[in-house]
């Protein structure tokens, strides 16, 4: 408890020490910190700045620490939020719009046309709080899909990847390989962390049950609805992977990226990895591509989840309007197109596949195509202040269930279905 404590003194003291060059500033813009989005942030702040010179804004960096939501949460708690946050996870929204920390953005002068003609309406309720106000901006997405080595696939007869899971079991088994000939798998279909921490559902049992069940819903109205037929199917398709040794249980962090080795011949991802594996993958090597699997009955696209990252005015901002204009220019189309050029992470707009700029950078980066046709099929998180022990309650069942089978799909589901409706009890 003293350990919690002073972890959360310490981080206000990081976030307080953040502000003291703000004064002169009149607003200050969080982003990530990852190399590509501040090189945007930079582009997009210097043009505002010399537009607006007595009207600036301060650009930083989120401070480091165990994690960017570690340290809103400290900043939150210790009133010293930035006025513009441009990298919230989706599932903290709800939590900091009942604990009355954000500026209910739908009272923004245009804000509601400007989201209209930004997205889809699906997009829109989903971020719409359980108080019917918007608090965040829907920015960037990283839809989660299957990449896959078309070399092994093909050398193995397949002439297109697995859809189905019956699909991917046939050839899950097929790809399975015994290199050394000591007994042992040294090549498997693929892998996924199996660690028991919350937001590894997020990238392995979370896209596979969106997929399965047409992009429904995990809770709403304070109540676990994902103990159905597509929970159950999709904690029943990961066990199997696992009892038939065509993922490996151990962790492979040690060792050089299995994929890129071709000892595993798909992986689930997003479109992060595109650039990383044209730089490091060996001569040779080849790659595409799709969906991820859905159940053989399955009709219909293949929903994903696309792990966003959206935008909030903290309530600490005096001049929200003033952070309203400056983020039309952030999110504009031409922000969206350098954001794109500069981070190959795909903006969540509705005109993606239409609007002639992107259009030519997907024609130009084929690579990344998929995931802009992807992303007419979309899920986020829902609308509830506690999506994280959500998930958390997931992923222990998650390691009963799919790694360990200690239990039945069936009943793995249904106890984690029982635990989340604990959360809701007043």
């Amino acid at each position: 408890m003293k350990n919690t404590f002073l972890v959360s003194f310490l981080l206000i003291i990081i976030v307080a020490c953040s502000k003291e060059n703000e004064t002169a500033a009149t607003l200050t813009y969080w982003a990530s910190n990852n190399i590509e989005e501040i090189a945007f942030a930079k582009k997009v702040v210097a043009r505002w700045n010399a537009e607006h010179p007595d009207q600036t804004i301060l650009l930083q960096p989120v401070p480091e620490g165990q994690s960017s939501e570690e340290i809103i949460l400290a900043a939150v708690v210790g009133k010293t939020t930035p006025d513009i946050y441009a990298n919230m996870w989706q599932g903290d929204t709800e939590l900091y719009a009942q604990s009355n920390a954000l500026i209910p953005l739908d009272t923004l002068d245009g804000f509601l046309e400007f989201l209209q003609n930004r997205c889809d309406s699906l997009t829109i309720a989903e971020v719409t709080a359980q108080d019917g106000h918007i608090y965040q901006i829907p920015w960037k997405v990283n839809p989660i899909m299957m990449m896959y080595n078309t070399k092994i696939f093909r050398e193995a007869g397949f002439d297109k990847p697995p859809r189905t899971y019956s699909e991917f079991l046939t050839a899950a088994e097929k790809l399975k390989k015994d290199v050394n000939g000591d007994g042992y798998t040294d090549r498997w279909i693929g892998n996924t962390d199996v660690a028991v921490v919350w937001w590894q559902r997020l990238f392995n049992f979370y896209p596979l049950y969106l997929a399965a069940s047409g992009g429904d819903k995990l809770v709403t109205k304070d109540k676990a609805v994902f103990n159905n037929e597509s929970g159950i199917a999709t904690f029943n398709f990961l066990q199997t992977l696992y009892k038939n040794n065509y993922f490996p249980k151990e962790q492979m962090r040690a060792q050089s990226d299995p994929f890129l080795q071709e000892l595993t011949a798909v992986k689930f991802t997003g479109p992060w990895d595109v650039s990383y594996t044209d730089k490091f993958k060996p001569e040779g090597f080849e790659y595409a591509l799709a969906p991820m699997p859905v159940p053989d009955a399955h009709v219909g696209p293949a929903y994903t989840y696309c792990d966003p990252k959206n935008i909030v005015i903290f309530n600490t901002c005096k001049q929200p309007e003033l952070a309203w204009q400056f983020l039309k220019l952030l999110i504009s189309e031409e922000g969206d197109l350098d954001f794109l050029q500069l981070s190959n992470q795909i903006p969540r707009r509705k005109d993606l596949l239409i609007n002639p700029s992107f259009i030519q950078f997907f024609t130009q980066n084929p690579k990344l195509k998929p995931f802009a046709e992807q992303s007419r099929y979309l899920r986020g998180v829902d609308s509830s202040p506690v999506m994280k022990e959500v998930f958390d309650l997931i992923s222990q069942e998650y390691e009963a269930t799919v790694i360990y089978a200690v239990k039945s799909p069936k009943q793995g589901i249904q106890d984690a279905a029982e635990a989340v409706e604990l959360l809701f009890l007043k």
